[in-house]
């Protein structure tokens, strides 16, 4: 368990924040509870995709309230982890992808798909959030 005063500060990005990244900090507000302070953004906004919400919905995680942020509203120096959802990493300024925990999971795009689709990327975005925040546990905060 991270005290309290050890809480990480994680960025999610995405292309649009509008449906990978929209998932993980969904996912991460749930399962890091009190144990981070999360966000998400976009190299460019666009709106949370409904299907996105109805998916997480489904399995009781409510995301209706969240909104597409631009990457360029946040400051890096901010953040103990930057999370690249689209492989967007290479397109990421450089004092983002220098950050103590810097990964690129490089997950599809759900855009356009059947629910089904949706559904498996969810499930994806899960499982790398809960190892995030396993291997979270051991880095030293931001400030």
């Amino acid at each position: 368990m991270f005290r309290e005063n050890q809480m990480k500060r994680i960025m999610f990005v995405c292309k649009k924040n509008s449906r990978r990244s929209q998932m993980a900090e969904g996912f991460a507000r749930k399962l890091g509870e009190g144990k981070m302070a999360v966000t998400s953004s976009g190299l460019a906004t666009s709106q949370v995709d409904p299907i996105t919400t109805q998916v997480m919905s489904e399995i009781g995680i409510d995301i209706s309230a969240q909104t597409s942020k631009p990457l360029n509203d946040f400051n890096p120096q901010d953040y103990d982890a930057v999370i690249s959802l689209c492989g967007c990493g290479v397109n990421l300024p450089e004092e983002w992808v220098l950050r103590a925990v810097f990964q690129d999971w490089q997950l599809d795009d759900p855009e356009g798909q059947p629910i089904e689709t949706f559904r498996r990327v969810r499930d994806q975005v899960k499982e790398r959030v809960t190892r995030l925040i396993e291997s979270l546990k051991e880095l030293e905060p931001t400030r």
